[in-house]
């Protein structure tokens, strides 16, 4: 079922991408919706003020294991975002998703394919696979 899914949006995708079809133009556009994304949260921060910024150095003990890392990892992201600010990230989040599902439909890459690679590398290696 999940798999149907990935299926239909990048058909979904295939079927409305018309102006910008070249590869060139989809990199581009990705790089573009990538940093509306970012454009979107600093808004939160910077123009809302539902959600703060505490950016530090992370604060890991030296004989700490790779299991205990975890515990000592910080987001740094204070608050919640309203339902405005959610709704904003949300959609270009969505439009993000759309220009990375052109471009693995023109380079004939499957997204589910893509996540299920992805998935069993992350379970073969588990806590090693840090990213």
């Amino acid at each position: 079922m999940k798999d149907i899914l990935y299926e239909n949006f990048q058909s979904m995708v295939s079927e409305l991408l018309s102006r910008h079809k070249s590869i060139i133009d989809i990199m581009t556009k990705l790089q573009d919706s990538n940093a509306r994304v970012g454009r979107a949260v600093a808004k939160a921060v910077t123009s809302c003020g539902c959600i703060k910024l505490d950016a530090q150095k992370q604060k890991i003990p030296a004989d700490a294991s790779i299991e205990e890392l975890k515990m000592f990892m910080d987001d740094h992201v204070r608050g919640k975002l309203c339902d405005k600010c959610r709704d904003i990230i949300e959609k270009e989040l969505g439009n993000h998703m759309f220009y990375i599902a052109s471009l693995a439909n023109t380079l004939d890459i499957s997204l589910y394919d893509v996540i299920v690679k992805e998935e069993k590398s992350l379970s073969a290696l588990g806590k090693f696979h840090l990213k």
